[in-house]
């Protein structure tokens, strides 16, 4: 049964909200080293990969993960540019300096795109799947159901 197209766009707004909501709070923490580890960087690619893979494992519709992602990338593209007071969240890397905003942009979307095109795979694990009805084919075109046996 489909949804209804009020309950699919509150569920679109509220995905990229979410998406949002993790994009920005990646995007700002992803700079914090603790010593010479990328601390902030590796807790925000594995927050943002489980809120799309919490997405795409809740909702049936594959399109609900790709508005969380855009919403992640829009906040990124948001927060990596010059603000209006001339600051910048995601500064462009010294000369020498790993480039760590310029990975993290890339990780992203790397993320976003692993997620969202990973394919359905509960669709093959229910033609594999063993019936559980009762009903066994006994030979090619012929179905024994139960209490069909022969005598």
């Amino acid at each position: 049964m489909r949804a209804s197209w009020p309950s699919r766009l509150l569920l679109a707004v509220l995905a990229a909200v979410a998406g949002a909501v993790f994009g920005v709070a990646g995007t700002i923490a992803h700079a914090y080293l603790l010593g010479p580890l990328p601390v902030g960087f590796a807790l925000a690619l594995i927050g943002c990969g489980a809120l799309l893979i919490g997405v795409r494992l809740l909702v049936a519709d594959r399109w609900v993960t790709w508005i969380t992602g855009l919403g992640m990338l829009a906040m990124l593209l948001v927060y990596s540019g010059r603000g209006p007071g001339g600051s910048v969240v995601v500064p462009q890397p010294a000369a020498g300096e790993f480039p760590l905003g310029v990975v993290w942009s890339y990780a992203l979307t790397g993320v976003v795109l692993l997620v969202g095109a990973w394919p359905d795979l509960s669709r093959i694990r229910a033609a594999s799947a063993p019936r559980t009805d009762g009903a066994a084919t006994a030979g090619p075109g012929r179905v024994e159901g139960p209490g069909s046996h022969d005598a």
